[in-house]
């Protein structure tokens, strides 16, 4: 019984279903989503899952019709689902498991305009965990009513989310899953004593906690917190919700049984990143090595670079961007429409750099500089996108450490 993972044996819950095509269910399924390609993913970027899967939801692999012959098979992995009783199947079939980060995807951003487009529709960042009652929960910043609520999908933000992304990280331990239930649950149980005086929400996501090249000192003051120990700073460490996740994530190796390496003036030794922040662009399409990075612009990139089209489709994609649909946009919430006005002059250089790198020789030269001028606009980061971004890189990069699981879609 693989409880932390989020397996869980039911004699009475049986049916054996697996993804499956077809081409009329695509077509719906796109007329549905009505997004560029670019806000779907390659298969290179899934995770393997067992060819039969335990649940009554219907899954369905969908492939963008467009380029549905494409050999870089992208698309999504839908789980068709009902609300009333999500919590239960998802924990059943194993599509969801702890540490899993789900990604709150906003299909209706699709061609809204750069910053959304950058984003590929992604907008929150949560992290799922199997409660001590056998069902899975999730564990967000804000910890407020709106966002976490009770944890179980209830709260208004997950009522009101019709699509979901999975996203894995590898190589989790059983005992590093029980680790993080256990972190989870702790702030669970805390919630009202640890938000905001203890942990609150920084708005910024422009501004994180994370500075390249030192310990992640916040990671140990959030461990404090959750534990119930005086702060390090004394000061209510302000968290954006990916950086929450991240910082969750950090603790995995961390026994939160054992607080007294919490009190101690150096940092726990356990607390290990799950995934390297992003700087603003990567090297991968430049270089091509197993030991390249992607960069938190290079989504759209990534997926038109898979797709390995003609230069001319291929330039067309690009463009297609940074074009704003100013109806679309309007669909976005006005603090994401504001964090678009804001990063607009940041993300001007862009449309050059994503030509001139892809264009190869000496057009590189200019991507080069492109690239370090938006570097140091843009400090090193793990916003909501970046970890689907990760999934993006080949299968054998060693900066690779998320897979995509699934979408999940609500009824």
């Amino acid at each position: 019984m693989l409880l932390a993972a989020g397996l869980v044996a039911n004699p009475n819950f049986t049916c054996a279903a697996e993804f499956t095509y077809s081409e009329s269910t695509s077509q719906d399924i796109a007329r549905r989503l009505d997004v560029p390609v670019f806000y779907t993913v390659p298969e290179s970027a899934w995770l393997e899952l067992p060819k039969t899967i335990n649940t009554t939801d219907q899954l369905i692999e969908f492939r963008y019709p467009k380029y549905k012959d494409n050999a870089a098979h992208v698309g999504l992995r839908i789980v068709k689902t009902k609300r009333v009783g999500f919590s239960k199947r998802i924990t059943q079939s194993g599509l969801i498991q702890t540490g899993d980060i789900l990604l709150s995807f906003r299909p209706e951003w699709g061609g809204a305009g750069t910053y959304p487009n950058i984003q590929l529709g992604v907008s929150h960042a949560g992290m799922a965990y199997l409660a001590p009652n056998g069902i899975i929960r999730h564990m967000d910043n804000p910890m407020d009513v709106e966002t976490l609520g009770r944890g179980d999908f209830t709260s208004e933000h997950y009522r009101t989310l019709k699509f979901m992304h999975v996203i894995r990280p590898r190589g989790l331990t059983e005992a590093q899953r029980k680790n993080l239930a256990a972190w989870a649950q702790q702030l669970a149980n805390r919630t009202k004593q640890v938000y905001p005086t203890q942990v609150a929400f920084n708005k910024d996501y422009n501004n994180p906690k994370y500075r390249s090249g030192k310990s992640p000192e916040f990671v140990k003051t959030f461990g404090q917190a959750a534990l119930g120990q005086s702060t390090s700073s004394g000061q209510p460490l302000d968290l954006f919700c990916s950086e929450f996740a991240w910082s969750l994530l950090a603790l995995r190796s961390c026994d939160p049984g054992d607080g007294s390496v919490f009190q101690s003036s150096r940092i726990p030794s356990c607390i290990k990143p799950a995934m390297t922040p992003m700087r603003a662009t990567g090297s991968f399409i430049t270089s091509r090595s197993r030991f390249t990075k992607a960069g938190l612009a290079d989504g759209p990139l990534l997926v038109v670079d898979a797709l390995q089209l003609p230069n001319s489709e291929r330039d067309a994609l690009l463009d297609s961007v940074f074009i704003e649909d100013t109806s679309r946009a309007a669909k976005m919430s006005e603090g994401h429409r504001q964090v678009a006005k804001d990063m607009q002059p940041k993300f001007e250089p862009l449309k050059t750099y994503y030509k001139a790198v892809e264009k190869g020789g000496m057009s590189r030269i200019q991507a080069y500089f492109i690239s370090r001028g938006f570097r140091r606009s843009m400090p090193d980061n793990y916003s909501p996108t970046s970890y689907l971004i990760n999934t993006l890189l080949p299968s054998n990069n060693t900066s690779r450490t998320m897979d995509y699981v699934a979408t999940i879609m609500f009824e």
